[in-house]
């Protein structure tokens, strides 16, 4: 895992420092992480990385596309290491957040509208299975 996390850096053309590595780390661990979590995680391996510095790699692992941050309504952004085009499943009861493909979702014909679409984010909220098994669902 953290050779995977020291090519990805040098790759997207980032020094490989511990720091970036130990955040990575932790993102990758987790899959979807806000920054609480990404730093608690991080302390757990290097208990003197301060909450700035996080911010800080954080900041320019968006910048270089690394990262991807996610948007939620009501909630902290989350981040998760930059893949393949997807969409977000999140449950507005625990707060949940899932990765789906959404290329089946909905098609948009370029030849209609006249804009080239370069990217597509996409934040889907219900109430995730668990949840609506617990009887928690407000809905």
């Amino acid at each position: 895992m953290q050779m995977q996390v020291v090519n990805s850096l040098k790759a997207h053309g980032l020094k490989v420092t511990p720091q970036r590595v130990t955040i990575l780390s932790a993102i990758e661990k987790k899959g979807h992480a806000n920054i609480d979590e990404i730093y608690k995680e991080a302390k757990t391996t290097n208990p003197t990385m301060s909450l700035a510095t996080v911010y800080k790699n954080i900041t320019s692992l968006i910048e270089t596309k690394l990262l991807k941050e996610v948007a939620i309504n009501n909630q902290k952004s989350k981040y998760e290491l930059s893949k393949e085009p997807h969409s977000h499943l999140i449950c507005k009861e625990c707060g949940s957040l899932e990765d789906i493909d959404s290329n089946n979702l909905f098609t948009l014909n370029n030849d209609k509208i006249d804009f080239d679409i370069e990217e597509v984010e996409l934040n889907i909220y219900g109430v995730c299975n668990k949840c609506k098994d617990k009887g928690t669902s407000k809905n």
